[in-house]
């Protein structure tokens, strides 16, 4: 795996000050003891108030250290990747920002947090300090294992902590309150990887059709490899077992953490599963998706619930300093408003009388043809476009063609003017991306001259003007006019076969050129473009052979 780092040695500590000089001046500091003391401290605090403390190993940022500030963390102790923090790390955060009220340390529950952080408040306690420590532990992947892991419910308790030593609330009533809804708190996490720590070999134990349920903050293994199967499925299989495992009934807070590198088009995708699962009706509050407490790299996501009550859910609902706490929101429905409609005239296309007409069960036969080639064709396609581009034409034009295909038993086929208007109307709503917008130009314009009562060669010739003059391309500029002016040059004789022969001559062209002018391939250099066919001029090249072949 590569990762972006200077020295090994110094990731930790260049991270943390990264997040000092971007933070708003006069929040944050860190104490004079680097690099073997890591704390980071709120620069406003007074010490008037009980400071809640917290920490672990780095490699879960934002946690600990981006939820220090009002409102939530005092100061955070930050060890190595994946390493606990030392006792006198832990202790010198303790001395720097414990007062008369005293201070809770909020521990996740691993061994080495358990032990330093434990040692540390011994030791403060014998220097005259008042100190209460709160453990995590709300991981339920290993039903079974007597001190359970402590993730990332954990963020619950330091919001709740945080709030009420905000309010200014005694060391007890903070310490008991963080206690019990540490007691109330379930998490289960879910991933299709490990993780990989900068500088060191990684080896992933997951096969490429299996995830793990139930992986550890660190890539400790889960209580399961599962196969691979569709978000919604993966999701009820957690949401089921965190409903046996909430302690009791009522409704619940939600938190969606990414655990590090699981895109935001995907962490969306999970989310609105979670809230189509049964699980959804005991959720009253959310607070995600996003990266809370991550694991370096790790693709996947857990999920913590805990039981609300008024008091929490103000605590939750407070505002907070911190950039890195996510504000909930209330459980809510999908808000679908109406979308504008045509004042006027018919909605798939011009109005008024027309003197081409068509063959209805031709121009369905043909459309049928085109529409399945193309789709068959979305692997291939994809394929060639991620030696150029993003890998996504394949299913760009598969996802018009479908839309076509969907359309087709309510196209008036024996119209081509009204036919194109449609066709042009679906590829911009559906395709998407430019080629989606310049089909939609070419059937749209193509639709105005069939309306006036222009013939196919004229109609289509015309929408190839406009998408020329919008688009900016012409032949020669490796686009998906290569293929498409012959073809239609050679289509004004009414010659299906000597189109679909000229667009094929034309996409096999552009693999031989090396300097494109037009299109996401007129960013790239000349040795990437070598060899390597434009594959929308390939689609356009399949339409006229599929059309070619059922007509």
């Amino acid at each position: 795996m590569k990762h972006f780092f200077n020295r090994r040695e110094d990731i930790v500590t260049e991270a943390l000050d990264g997040l000092l000089l971007t933070s708003a001046p006069g929040h944050l500091a860190r104490l004079d003891t680097y690099p073997a003391i890591k704390v980071i401290v709120r620069a406003d605090w007074d010490k008037a108030k009980v400071a809640v403390i917290s920490g672990g190993g780095a490699g879960h940022e934002p946690s600990h250290v981006g939820f220090v500030g009002k409102g939530m963390l005092t100061a955070a102790v930050s060890g190595d990747i994946f390493a606990s923090p030392s006792v006198d790390a832990v202790l010198t955060a303790i001395r720097a920002v414990t007062g008369t009220p005293g201070c809770l340390l909020v521990v996740k529950n691993y061994t080495g947090d358990r032990l330093n952080f434990g040692l540390a408040a011994e030791k403060a306690r014998a220097e005259g300090f008042k100190v209460e420590m709160v453990i995590i532990a709300d991981d339920i992947a290993l039903p079974d294992l007597p001190q359970p892991r402590g993730v990332a419910g954990t963020l619950f308790v330091h919001k709740i902590a945080g709030h009420l030593a905000e309010a200014g609330q005694s060391l007890e009533m903070v310490a008991d309150a963080a206690r019990a809804a540490a007691a109330d708190i379930v998490s289960l996490g879910m991933s299709l990887s490990t993780c990989s720590i900068p500088g060191q070999a990684h080896e992933d134990r997951l096969g490429p059709d299996e995830g793990e349920l139930g992986l550890g903050i660190h890539g400790e293994p889960g209580v399961e490899r599962i196969a691979l199967r569709e978000a919604a499925a993966l999701v009820t299989t957690m949401a089921k077992r965190l409903a046996a495992s909430i302690k009791s009934g009522g409704k619940q807070a939600l938190l969606i953490n990414n655990l590090g590198a699981v895109p935001p088009i995907e962490m969306g995708v999970i989310a609105k599963a979670v809230l189509d699962s049964p699980l959804a009706d005991r959720i009253d509050l959310i607070i995600g998706p996003a990266p809370l407490m991550t694991a370096l790299n790790m693709n996947g996501f857990s999920l913590s619930l805990i039981k609300l009550d008024a008091a929490r859910e103000a605590a939750l609902t407070s505002a907070v300093a911190p950039r890195a706490w996510v504000a909930p929101t209330k459980r809510h429905g999908l808000a679908v408003l109406p979308a504008p409609r045509r004042p006027n005239g018919d909605a798939r296309g011009p109005n008024g009388d027309e003197a081409t007409a068509a063959d209805p069960a031709v121009v369905g036969r043909l459309l049928e043809a085109v529409c399945g080639k193309l789709i068959a064709l979305e692997p291939e396609l994809n394929r060639l476009d991620a030696k150029t581009g993003d890998g996504d034409t394949g299913s760009t034009v598969a996802t018009g063609a479908r839309s076509v295909l969907a359309l087709l038993p309510t196209l008036p086929l024996g119209s081509p003017a009204a036919t194109s208007a449609a066709i042009g109307e679906a590829l911009g709503t559906t395709m998407g991306g430019s080629s989606g917008v310049l089909l939609s130009i070419f059937f749209t314009a193509a639709a105005r001259k069939f309306a006036e009562g222009a013939g196919a060669g004229p109609a289509l010739a015309a929408g190839l003007d406009r998408m020329t003059f919008y688009g900016g391309a012409t032949p020669g500029d490796r686009t998906m006019v290569d293929a498409l002016a012959p073809a239609l040059a050679a289509l004004a004789s009414g010659d299906l076969a000597a189109a679909a022969a000229a667009a094929r001559a034309g996409a096999s062209a552009t693999g031989g050129m090396t300097r494109a002018k037009a299109g996401r391939s007129a960013y790239l250099a000349a040795h990437d473009l070598e060899g390597v066919s434009d594959p929308g001029a390939e689609a356009v090249a399949a339409a006229f052979e599929a059309a070619a072949a059922a007509g």
